[in-house]
């Protein structure tokens, strides 16, 4: 063989050599490199159907939640102009007149009833809806006393008996003692 045979022949040997070795470095990639398909999945379980209850329930308890917030704040709006209403100066001067009227009115029916003058035997009058009335009457053993009956809207009755003259609150006693 010739000289010039034997350098083309190492050189192919070199080219091929050369081809053989990227072919097996090629195969060897391709067998390390484990591919999978492509699969495409909703992240939103409205449209991926898995999880979907869970997710129509937690929708379903936000807006609850948002709607009980907002009957909550417009219900403490409600309370607090109530409150600021009724703090104002023209209402508490209205209940306090309405107080010392009604306290006259007592203190006058108490008078009447326990006087020893002309005391009144009996009476009645409607107090916002509810029906007062009230009697002096005598027990078997003499002792009076003073039964007062009020009958409410609804028809609830309440019944009060009063004793006269027992115990002489604030008065002085007619037993001739000089106190001393």
């Amino acid at each position: 063989m010739k000289e010039k045979d034997l350098r083309n022949l190492k050189k192919k040997l070199r080219n091929n050599t050369a081809k053989i070795l990227v072919c097996t470095v090629l195969v060897l990639i391709a067998l390390d490199v484990g591919s999978t398909p492509i699969t495409h999945k909703f992240k939103n379980p409205s449209f991926s159907g898995q999880g979907t209850g869970a997710h129509y329930l937690t929708i379903e308890n936000q807006e609850h939640s948002r709607k009980k917030a907002i009957q909550d704040a417009l219900e403490s709006a409600r309370r607090a102009a109530e409150r600021e209403e009724d703090n104002s100066t023209l209402s508490k001067f209205i209940r306090n007149l309405e107080s010392r009227i009604y306290s006259q009115m007592a203190k006058q029916l108490v008078e009447s009833m326990f006087s020893n003058d002309n005391s009144v035997r009996f009476g009645s009058f409607v107090l916002e809806g509810s029906t007062v009335t009230y009697e002096v009457l005598t027990n078997e053993d003499g002792t009076e006393y003073i039964k007062m009956t009020i009958i409410t809207e609804d028809g609830t009755t309440t019944v009060i008996e009063i004793p006269i003259g027992a115990g002489n609150f604030g008065q002085d006693s007619d037993d001739g003692a000089d106190g001393g």
